[in-house]
């Protein structure tokens, strides 16, 4: 997994990127120079404590590991945990995390 990890990249990212909703997830993502993948991941105090958000990023960084290969090479991608996370289980940010995904026209087609 390869991690966004200066505020530059997530701001460029934000600014010049696209968006897109799930119940428990916003996706920002914009296509990068390079050939593989760069994702990071943000809960902003809205979703609570320092335990909470932590917990809110460790459910996403889950969700994108098991669906890692099957996302496009290319991009830059930003998932910021919404307040509702905080009601939800592993299963349901999931499930969040894969319609994101397909809404955002990121995910590799299977042939």
């Amino acid at each position: 997994m390869n991690k966004l990890r200066k505020s530059k990249e997530f701001k460029e990212t934000y600014r010049k990127g696209k968006s897109v909703g799930s119940r428990y997830i916003v996706l920002f993502y914009r296509k990068n120079k390079n050939d593989e993948t760069r994702i990071g991941f943000t809960a902003s105090k809205k979703v609570g404590n320092s335990v909470k958000r932590n917990r809110a990023r460790r459910l996403m960084k889950e969700a994108y590991r098991h669906m890692e290969n099957s996302i496009m090479d290319g991009y830059d991608i930003v998932a910021i945990a919404r307040v509702t996370v905080n009601e939800a289980d592993y299963k349901g940010v999931e499930d969040s995390f894969v319609k994101a995904v397909k809404r955002a026209g990121i995910k590799k087609q299977v042939l």
